[in-house]
């Protein structure tokens, strides 16, 4: 076996797929941040900004909110070998910042696993969301930067908004 996979997590001695077996660590808080950015052309961000964001499908940022909720707690069903989390709580918040849409989703949980992939999956359903209630108007807007920004609770703690890692 070689040295990369003795580290990958998901991977048995086999080198074959499996679910990490997290029945033996202690049960936490964990919480993650996460966020995605959806760019705009000027001349869409303009026009939904003057409809107040709201296009024939519906109101674009609301829809996406809820959207980015459902998509955080659905990420077992989505990501193979992600463990069903019960979320104590998913935020999403979707902000205008000049022609980009930035999406940040903070997730909480008490278990024995981090939820950045909650995270990462409510920011990315959001902006999946926001691109498919747009792209009547546009197929130039760009989906960018999903990332996680943070997370607490487990083996060890990131942040990635400050630069450091413990």
């Amino acid at each position: 076996m070689t040295a990369a996979a003795q580290t990958l997590s998901h991977v048995d001695d086999a080198n074959r797929p499996a679910m990490v077996d997290v029945g033996a660590k202690a049960v936490t808080r964990r919480t993650a941040q996460a966020q995605a950015r959806v760019r705009f052309p000027p001349e869409v961000a303009a026009q939904l900004h003057r409809a107040g964001h709201v296009t024939a499908k519906g109101a674009v940022l609301t829809v996406a909110n809820i959207a980015g909720v459902m998509g955080a707690k659905a990420t077992a069903q989505l990501i193979p070998l992600c463990h069903p989390l019960a979320l104590d709580r998913c935020h999403i918040d979707i902000t205008m910042q000049g022609d980009d849409a930035l999406i940040a989703c903070s997730v909480s949980c008490q278990g024995r696993t981090g939820v950045e992939m909650e995270a990462l999956t409510g920011a990315s359903v959001a902006a999946l969301t926001i691109y498919d209630m747009c792209k009547a108007l546009s197929h130039d807007i760009v989906i960018a930067e999903i990332r996680l920004l943070a997370k607490t609770g487990g083996k060890r703690d990131v942040d990635h908004s400050a630069g450091t890692s413990t």
